[in-house]
């Protein structure tokens, strides 16, 4: 009976000391700060570059992309090809092997090609570029709205024949509109198109100096002069002709027109 009274006197005490415990714990827990979250790495603001969802290094991506595949937008995109293979032939023509030197006819044909694509870079910046700086569209948006003014450059100076080819070739369905057309279509059939209208030229232009090649030939072999050459006859009256009528106007000039 004793021990039964203890335990009945012990209970009281012991719901007293963990009330007391809990009264001290809880106001210790609440007053311990809160685990903070880690901070969050913030992208790099690059003018042009970022937008609003785009980071650094999809941004860096992009770029160094772009940089990348730079020169085969150059050569698959723009009037480069046709103006250097009409160069080529020029300097094949004049038979002078190193002048003007690769440099000069890359320069050249380099400016010319900015000169004719001005107007389509300015479409280009208007309808994406800008609004991409702007942060209102995305880069995958740019890169799409930049498409739409070079397709229609392309178009412009691409035979129906190659598109047919490469539209076959690539099985895609037959388009309503040439604007339809994919850029894997009008890239390459573009390309073919201008290395016929460059050979064109260059043998319209390969024409005259051939003839001065086949007269200087003829004369000097029924005069008896087999020990020289035609060539170092007929090469300095060849530059001479080409000067006289201010070829390099000539040449740069209908290379131009063809574009407009």
């Amino acid at each position: 009976m004793s021990d039964s009274r203890t335990i009945r006197a012990a209970i009281p005490a012991l719901i007293l000391y963990f009330l007391a415990a809990t009264l001290i714990l809880v106001p210790a827990a609440a007053a311990a700060p809160l685990p903070q979250p880690a901070p969050q790495i913030r992208s790099i603001p690059i003018p042009g570059l970022n937008t609003r969802n785009d980071s650094l290094p999809w941004s860096v991506l992009i770029l160094f992309t772009i940089l990348t595949l730079l020169p085969a937008l150059l050569l698959s995109m723009t009037p480069f090809v046709r103006i250097l293979i009409v160069f080529h032939f020029l300097r094949q023509a004049l038979g002078t092997q190193t002048a003007p030197t690769n440099q000069t006819l890359m320069g050249l044909a380099l400016f010319l090609t900015y000169f004719v694509m001005q107007p389509v870079g300015m479409s280009i910046n208007k309808i994406s570029i800008e609004p991409f700086q702007q942060g209102s569209i995305t880069a995958w948006q740019a890169v799409e709205r930049s498409a739409a003014p070079l397709r229609q450059f392309m178009l412009k100076y691409t035979r129906e024949k190659d598109l047919a080819l490469f539209v076959e070739m690539s099985r895609e369905p037959r388009p309503a509109r040439p604007e339809d057309l994919s850029m894997r279509v009008v890239a390459p059939a573009y390309i073919i198109s201008e290395l016929k209208t460059g050979f064109q030229i260059g043998a319209v232009l390969f024409l005259p100096f051939l003839v001065i090649d086949m007269v200087v030939a003829a004369i000097t072999t029924s005069i008896g002069m087999f020990q020289l050459p035609p060539v170092v006859i007929s090469t300095p009256l060849k530059i001479l002709l080409f000067v006289v009528a201010d070829g390099w106007n000539l040449v740069v000039g209908s290379t131009l027109k063809s574009f407009f």
